[in-house]
């Protein structure tokens, strides 16, 4: 049986993270730290991506045609800007939030009706770890355009797991096609070809 100190030893031994508030994070971006990469705070850790040239298309796709199908009096859509959720400000892809622009003038919304992840290379995180978060701000809506697969992953009912990440996950899941629509729960009668989600 290990002695205290070698346990004390072993827990040495390997390098030990730091994890910062929100107030740090925004703190290191007003001072320029993070410079032009794309970073998020997740649960207290900064995650640093790079966006290939399919996912900056896709991104710049959405703006042209979701935006306008994702806006209203009741809701409209944000890209590539922050949640905030706990200790934690992802940066989805797209997200559609209840209310007008000029809502979140002073601050980011806490939940979303619907969160978009564009995914290649960051495929597994986006289905386990950040899956879990967005379930657990209650985010009943969550899609992932699989760029590797050509499909559409969509993700409804977010419910308590204790397995998961953030103690939170998606009880129902499927993989739509290309030849299929898709309609947001936020509103049915909204009609979206999967395929114009990859152009």
């Amino acid at each position: 049986m290990a002695t205290i100190l070698e346990k004390r030893a072993e827990t040495l031994a390997y390098p030990q993270r730091w994890k910062m508030t929100r107030e740090q994070y925004h703190r290191l971006g007003e001072l320029g730290f993070f410079g032009d990469q794309r970073v998020e705070l997740i649960e207290g850790e900064v995650y640093m991506t790079t966006m290939g040239p399919e996912h900056g298309f896709t991104v710049n796709r959405f703006i042209h045609s979701l935006v306008p199908q994702f806006t209203s009096e009741q809701y409209h859509a944000r890209v590539q800007t922050p949640l905030t959720i706990g200790e934690s400000e992802p940066q989805p892809d797209l997200a559609v939030v209840e209310g007008k622009l000029e809502d979140y003038r002073t601050q980011h919304p806490t939940t979303a009706l619907l969160v978009i992840e564009i995914s290649d290379t960051t495929l597994q995180f986006d289905r386990t770890h950040k899956a879990s978060l967005y379930a657990s701000a209650g985010i009943p809506e969550y899609w992932i355009v699989n760029l590797a697969e050509r499909v559409l992953e969509v993700y409804r009912e977010p419910a308590p797991m204790d397995d998961a990440p953030f103690r939170a996950g998606y009880k129902l899941s499927r993989r739509t096609t290309q030849d299929e629509t898709i309609s947001p729960l936020f509103d049915p009668e909204l009609k979206i070809p999967v395929k114009e989600l990859f152009g």
